[in-house]
This record gives structure tokens, C-alpha cells and sequence, in this order.
């Protein structure tokens, strides 16, 4: 049966149950806007460039485990079918709705983080390269989910809070409490740059929110001394802080060995870079060069272009992201809009800027593109958030419905 948009019929309201916005005869649909249908496109680039790129860079791992070639290509894309299920119903499902359900994505996540760091739970979540960061063998990584579980829980308090946010007490202290929950979990595990990821997400949404600068300068103040005393504990992480700080000291050639050969890598790859599978790095001397380190088997292969074609397309995907921001029809979901476009630009210059030497070495990964489910499936539910906060609800009249024998006419309405 032919559906047409009638003029009077006007578009449902964000927000409304489908089932009273529907009349007989009338069915509801997503229209989506230009900058969600190229949010999508730049999102599908990047996946086909991260799905090669990632078998070229993984193959020789694979081998050496005496697996295919392709082995980490094809667990790659069992994430990829499970996060286009997630954007599709991310994509359709009304953006307004997460608000409902943020204590309850808040809970989820605080009780995924706290598997990592109980002593009794080694069993679902083993240490992995020292650190307590994924759950059954590394098939999840709670903090990736966290991550989106702070915007969202965030904006729905800074919503709720409104004029409140203005005083420490009722507004900064409470969402700091348990954001710092998650964040000392994540020290426990340990994983410091997500502590400080954490941080940033919170702060991007609060103060985008209304928040006043002076509370970020207290919980700075509060904080900085914590995380210091946390830091100096963590061998790791000082001596990562003092190899990038005097890179040139020998003394300090094993903890700078990734970053060394990731330099070498992305050196050797010139303007053009050596062509697509002929990267040499990966073949055993630049470790996780398929996962924390995939942007320099990119600067190996692609060379400079490359790399900077890949700048380009993330600062795209950004550019839209906060179009899609301005435009959103509610505070909270331009909140979100605002707290997920950030959190996707950070995690990408942060990967770019570690493989080139700009940054001391964290464990972030490159959206889209890096080596890991719970990274890709996350990515691909975002982008899908942000397509619907990108997109228009209306009423649509079937031809039956429509008594006249009028030209089909388009008829939509923000909320």
C-alpha cells in the first residue's frame, strides 16, 4: 500500500509514545537529515579502511599464533554484525528514551567495572598484559561502555538539576561522586588514561550544560593530588610520564620501545607510505601494532596522505557531530550529541598523537578502526544515537487513509 505525508497531519512530538502519536491509517518514520545521512557515510569509510587496514597489520599475528591470516579479521567482524544491529536500533529508537533510562545504564556500568577489580571475580575477568580490563577472556571491556554511560547519565542529571547546577553541593559534587566511582575503578584495574577520560567526558557535559567554571578549577585542585599519589604507585604509568619526558636517555630505551618503533614505523612511510600490506613494523617489532598502535601501521602503509586524509575524516565526522548538536531538539540529547562527538574527536587525536610521538603512550584505540569488539560495537552505537538525534519523526498517511486523490506533500515537525 502507498504511504503518502499529508498536510494537517503535522509530525509527532520527541518524546511521545508512538502508540498515541499514531492515528488509524498512520504510521510513524524517521526522516533523516543531511548531516546524520553523512554522519553515516564518513562512518562507513572509516570501517572499510579500519577492516583493511586491520588485516594487513594483524595477519602476521595471526600467523604467529598459527592461526589464518585472517583470524583477527573475521572476530572483527562479528563485532561489525553486532554493531550494525546496535545502530539500527539505535538509529530508530528515540533519543529522548536514554534520558529515561540513565540510572539504569549508570547501575549496568558501575557493575561491569566493579567485576574487573573484586578479587573473587579473576575468573570472569583474568589479568590480561597486567591490567583487569576486559571480562571473559577479553570479549568485553566495561569501561568502553562506561564511557557512554557517563554522557548519558550526565546530561540527564545536568537536565534535571537545571539552576541547581550553579551551586557545588547540589549540582558538580553529586555527578562528581559517582563519575569518581567509576574513575577509581578504572584506577584499581589500572588504567589511568581512562580515569582521566572519565574526567574530561564528565566536565565537556557539564560545563556544555551550564556549569561554572570555578567548581572545575575546586574539583581540579581536589583531584590533582590523588591522581599524583595514584600515578607515583603505578610503575607503568611513571615510567612511560619519564620516558616521553627524556625520550633521548637510554636509560629509558625499553619503556619507549613501542613509541620507538611506532616513529619508525610512520618515518619510514614518507609522503605515500611503502603500499598497502607492505608495512614491515607489524611483522613483530611494533607490538599491538593492529589494536593500541594501528595508527602507525597506517603512517607505514598510507604515509603522510594517509594519515592526514584519516585527520580529515575524523575532524568530518566531528564538524557533523556538532551540527547535529546544534540542531538537536531537546537540552539533554544536545548534551549527549555534544558529550559523544567529543568523546570520539578525543579518543582519535589522543591515538594519532600517541603513534607520532606528540603524546606519552596511553591505551586508547582508534575508533572504527583499531582491533577490538567492544571499541567498534561502542563506535557504531554512537554513530547510530547521533543519526537519531539527527533525524525528524513524522506522520505518515497510507493512500487508503487519504480520501483524495492529492499529490503526496511532506509534512514534518521538530518537537
Amino acid at each position: 500500500m502507498t504511504s503518502i505525508a499529508v498536510p494537517g497531519l503535522g509530525g509527532a512530538a520527541r518524546g511521545h509514545d508512538t502508540r498515541e502519536a499514531a492515528a488509524p491509517g498512520v504510521r510513524l518514520r524517521w526522516r533523516i537529515d543531511v548531516e546524520a545521512r553523512a554522519l553515516i557515510v564518513v562512518s562507513g569509510i572509516l570501517l572499510a579502511f579500519g577492516l583493511a587496514t586491520l588485516y594487513s597489520a594483524s595477519a602476521f599475528k595471526a600467523m604467529e599464533m598459527q592461526k589464518g591470516s585472517a583470524y583477527f579479521l573475521l572476530k572483527q567482524l562479528s563485532g561489525v554484525a553486532i554493531g550494525l544491529v546496535a545502530f539500527a536500533v539505535a538509529a530508530k529508537t528515540d533519543a529522548e528514551r536514554w534520558r529515561k533510562y540513565a540510572w539504569i545504564i549508570m547501575i549496568g556500568a558501575i557493575g561491569g567495572m566493579l567485576i574487573t577489580v573484586l578479587p573473587f571475580t579473576k575468573s570472569i575477568s583474568p589479568p590480561i598484559l597486567g591490567s583487569r580490563r576486559f571480562l571473559f577472556g577479553g570479549s568485553v571491556q566495561p569501561s568502553e561502555f562506561a564511557k557512554l554511560a557517563v554522557i548519558i547519565w550526565t546530561a540527564m542529571l545536568v537536565v534535571k538539576k537545571g539552576d541547581q547546577m550553579r551551586r557545588f553541593t547540589r549540582g558538580m559534587l553529586p555527578i562528581a561522586t559517582v563519575v569518581g566511582s567509576l574513575a577509581v575503578m578504572a584506577a584499581l584495574e589500572p588504567d589511568m588514561s581512562v580515569v582521566v577520560f572519565f574526567a574530561v567526558q564528565m566536565g565537556v557535559v557539564v560545563f556544555a550544560g551550564g556549569g561554572r567554571l570555578g567548581h572545575f578549577v575546586l574539583l581540579g585542585l581536589l583531584a590533582v593530588p590523588i591522581v599524583w599519589e595514584k600515578a607515583q604507585r603505578l610503575q607503568y604509568v611513571m615510567e612511560r610520564l619519564l620516558g616521553f619526558a627524556d625520550a633521548a636517555n637510554a636509560a629509558h630505551a625499553t619503556v619507549n620501545y613501542q613509541l620507538q618503533q611506532s616513529l619508525i614505523a610512520v618515518g619510514s612511510g614518507g609522503w605515500f607510505g611503502v603500499g598497502f600490506g607492505e608495512g614491515r613494523q607489524q611483522n613483530g617489532f611494533l607490538p599491538l601494532s593492529y589494536d593500541d598502535f594501528i595508527g602507525s601501521s597506517i603512517g607505514e602503509e598510507w604515509g603522510f596522505v594517509g594519515m592526514f586524509g584519516l585527520v580529515l575524516l575524523y575532524a568530518a565526522w566531528g564538524w557533523l557531530g556538532f551540527r547535529i548538536a546544534r540542531k538537536a531538539q531537546t537540552q539533554f540529547q544536545q548534551l549527549v550529541a555534544i558529550g559523544l562527538t567529543v568523546t570520539m574527536l578525543l579518543t582519535a587525536y589522543l591515538h594519532i598523537g600517541v603513534v607520532i610521538g606528540l603524546l606519552p603512550t596511553t591505551g586508547l584505540t582508534l575508533p572504527f578502526i583499531s582491533y577490538g569488539r567492544s571499541n567498534l560495537i561502542l563506535s557504531m552505537l554512537v554513530t547510530g544515537i547521533l543519526v537519531n538525534i539527527g533525524s525528524v519523526r513524522e506522520r505518515v498517511a497510507t493512500m487508503a487513509s487519504n480520501p483524495f486523490n492529492t499529490a503526496p506533500s511532506r509534512s514534518s515537525a521538530h518537537a
